[in-house]
């Protein structure tokens, strides 16, 4: 599913005006991202929170699972990790569409982190 592809990038994207773009794709306005760690609303928030994860886990990727979607809604699996090596971290998104095919909600859970 390209939106979902479009988003782990997103998620990889070191350069901040082009994550920008990327954001500004996928997400819509209003977008709101919720895991365990986080509670962000807007394509701002959202930017920020995705470049303090690059900082917090430097040279780290994002990988995507198999994406599962119906109707308005998609479930998937990622990890993040260096390429090759075991990952970091785990986790399980579902994300809802707005109208347009933009990201309106990502509910995240994280299955795996470090200790």
């Amino acid at each position: 599913m390209k939106v979902i592809d479009r988003y782990i990038e997103s998620w990889n994207e070191t350069e901040p005006a082009q994550r920008r773009l990327l954001i500004d794709e996928v997400w819509a306005e209003d977008g709101r991202y919720t895991d365990p760690l986080a509670v962000v609303e807007g394509r701002d928030a959202i930017a920020a929170l995705i470049g303090a994860v690059q900082g917090q886990f430097p040279g780290l990727r994002f990988s995507l699972g198999p994406v599962d979607a119906h109707h308005d809604i998609a479930r998937f699996t990622w990890a993040l990790g260096a390429p090759g090596a075991e990952p970091l971290v785990v986790g399980f998104d579902v994300a809802v569409f707005a109208e347009d095919g933009r990201i309106a909600r990502v509910h995240g859970f994280l299955d795996k982190v470090p200790a």
